[in-house]
């Protein structure tokens, strides 16, 4: 008797390698994570995975980016659902900002994994433009600033949060103190100077 098995499209089927790669780098970190034992892990042959991505570098860029998109999604979401004062956006911008980095502890290690490589550099910047632009689209409103300025100011925060974050997985300071001095700068940085 013969047997069907559905075979996933293409899409769906890198979306479950995908799933499967967050649960080998969870536990195991980068290290635990190449095409081989994606393959393996996810029930695939060899060629399937190299089909999706390639190389390592391309599995990990692509891990890298999907978990990013995720937690802008989720961001953009939050936004959409919140109050439209400036203080709650910092708020939900800072909160989401920290969820991140304690939820997706996966980010921090793909991109050390790829520290010096070009295209993640490059991927990088993009993502760094794509919620500098989030953030600036929403605060924008509520701030006397020309874009550029708060373009500028944003970039500022997001380098400021990636510090605090770093204070926050390394438990020195609380998620809760994190997002209270994230929202303070993101507020303190809306309005123009008048004057020197």
């Amino acid at each position: 008797m013969a047997t069907t098995s559905t075979r996933l499209t293409k899409q769906a089927r890198r979306e479950q390698l995908l799933d499967t790669a967050v649960t080998i780098v969870r536990p195991q970190g980068t290290d635990g994570l190449t095409l081989v034992t994606l393959a393996e892990a996810a029930g695939v042959s060899r060629p399937i995975v190299y089909d999706h991505f390639g190389t390592r570098p391309g599995l990990l860029l692509a891990l890298y980016r999907r978990l990013d998109e995720r937690h802008r999604a989720a961001i953009a979401q939050a936004l959409q659902e919140t109050a439209p004062t400036a203080e709650e956006i910092a708020r939900v911008i800072s909160t989401a900002y920290f969820a991140c980095a304690t939820d997706m502890p996966e980010l921090g290690a793909i991109s050390a994994a790829l520290k010096g490589n070009p295209e993640m550099e490059a991927v990088q910047r993009e993502m760094l433009d794509q919620y500098t632009e989030l953030m600036v689209a929403a605060l924008l409103p509520h701030s006397g600033l020309a874009p550029e300025g708060m373009r500028l100011r944003c970039v500022g925060v997001l380098g400021a949060a990636e510090a605090m974050a770093t204070e926050l997985n390394q438990g020195r300071v609380s998620a809760d103190d994190a997002v209270t001095a994230l929202t303070d700068l993101i507020m303190g940085g809306l309005t123009a100077r008048t004057g020197r």
